[in-house]
């Protein structure tokens, strides 16, 4: 296809513009489905707002795009391929979070967009709607396309070296973590100001809000008062999502709450249904100076026999790792984004990236200490480099599932464009004489 296929999905980000000065008017018809000018206005100025650069001229792009949603929205209907509700509220509330996150407070949120919070959720849930739908159809029209071994081996012999993607350098690491112990007098002192935050925000001394502005360590809902948006208890830790979801008066605050992140306190704004929207202030307990350097310590004795061929790495990691998401797998990591256990430099935690970054195969790594992300705890570790692949030209026998979905993703286009083309020639399509005089991506509108 000309034009990324991501492209048909302008509306992905909600329009949050408002528009008070459009004069309206029907410009195509869609099987029964009118385009208004509006609309096309509206996409225009998010994709500006944005910075999203729209491939020729907006008032022709935009309304071809629109049209194409339509194409496949109609289909869908067809097909009765509806978006799941539940997970609609929920990307609905996570873009609102957002939102707020961004511009500081709901109520500003409000008044930068000039519409109501109802308004602005509206807007997002048909737009959310809409794009999980087309996602369902484009995946319905596609879900065959199965590229055999042979199939990929022509293909990757029919590219040109130029068009060969250049595959970054990528590693294999294992990690052996344990975390400092806290102290109990340490704890015992977080937990204490979260009580006194509870006996000021009871009598009236303190707003809760403000004592998490500024004392909260959960630096992203600080910034909101403490307030996390609407979320499924799913979406909770279990210790955190027992007691909030226990509250029932907003003008009381929660007990303290310990969980893997540290110790709490929370309070209840709303509930709708299964989801609720609370505020929380998280301290975390300081560790000590020395109990790092203890940590330390021991993780040197530990790569010493490790070194002295005393015992294996993998040995050591079901021995001594604190790390439970790696474990069970000798420590080596796993990349989030892929599912996968290779890593791009760049998708490693930094202060791991800088330890490997020299290393060869087999290398272990001095001790160090680094924020444990999934937990948000200062950690002690070492690591070894498992297996490092330098930066080359994709080829059938490293890279084989990077040329078969290079394949998949063609033939997914090529078949996408080509019911673009027929579902043109199946359904009724009006376009204003005013709007005709563009160069269209598909030339068949106009028959």
């Amino acid at each position: 296809m000309k034009n990324n296929l991501c492209a048909l999905l302008l509306f992905v980000a909600p329009l949050l513009i408002a528009q008070d000065n459009i004069i309206d008017e029907v410009i195509w018809i869609v099987g029964e489905e009118a385009i208004l000018r509006s609309e096309v206005e509206e996409e225009r100025l998010r994709a500006q707002y944005e910075g999203q650069p729209i491939p020729g001229d907006p008032y022709c792009v935009i309304p071809e795009q629109l049209a194409i949603q339509k194409l496949f929205l109609h289909q869908a209907e067809l097909d009765s391929i509806e978006a799941n509700e539940s997970s609609v509220s929920s990307q609905v509330d996570m873009r609102m979070n957002y939102y707020i996150s961004q511009i500081g407070s709901k109520e500003k949120m409000e008044e930068y967009f000039r519409k109501t919070s109802s308004e602005i959720r509206e807007e997002m849930m048909t737009a959310v709607r809409h794009q999980m739908i087309i996602q369902q159809m484009q995946n319905k029209l596609t879900s065959n396309i199965q590229p055999t071994p042979a199939e990929v081996r022509r293909y990757f012999n029919s590219l040109s070296a130029d068009s060969l993607p250049t595959v970054p350098a990528q590693v294999e690491v294992q990690i052996l973590s344990i975390t400092p112990p806290v102290p109990l007098e340490e704890t015992e002192r977080v937990k204490s100001k979260l009580r006194e935050f509870t006996e000021r925000v009871t009598n009236g001394t303190a707003d809760f809000s403000m004592l998490a502005r500024l004392y909260s360590e959960d630096t992203e809902s600080a910034k909101r008062g403490g307030e996390l948006g609407f979320v499924g208890k799913g979406q909770l830790v279990s210790e955190f999502a027992d007691v909030a979801f226990n509250l029932t008066d907003p003008q009381r605050v929660s007990r303290v709450v310990e969980t893997e992140y540290g110790y709490h306190i929370i309070q209840l704004i709303e509930r709708k249904g299964e989801r609720i929207n609370c505020r929380h202030i998280l301290l975390k307990p300081r560790i000590s100076y020395q109990d790092k350097q203890n940590a330390i310590a021991r993780l040197d004795s530990i790569r010493a026999l490790i070194d002295a061929d005393s015992l294996s790495f993998e040995f050591a990691v079901a021995r001594f790792s604190e790390d439970k998401s790696t474990m069970m797998s000798g420590g080596v990591m796993t990349n989030s984004a892929t599912g996968a256990s290779k890593f791009e430099y760049q998708e490693l935690p930094p202060e791991i990236a800088r330890q490997i970054y020299t290393m060869k195969e087999g290398d272990i790594s001095k001790p160090f200490t680094m924020i444990d992300r999934a937990k948000n705890k200062e950690v002690c570790a070492i690591v070894r480099l498992k297996t490092k692949r330098e930066s080359h030209k994709a080829n059938l026998t490293d890279d084989f599932q990077i040329i078969r979905n290079m394949l998949m993703q063609k033939l997914n286009a090529e078949t996408i464009e080509q019911w673009i083309r027929n579902k043109q020639k199946e359904i009724y399509v009006y376009i204003d004489p005013n709007w005709r005089g563009c160069d269209f991506q598909y030339p068949n509108w106009i028959k």
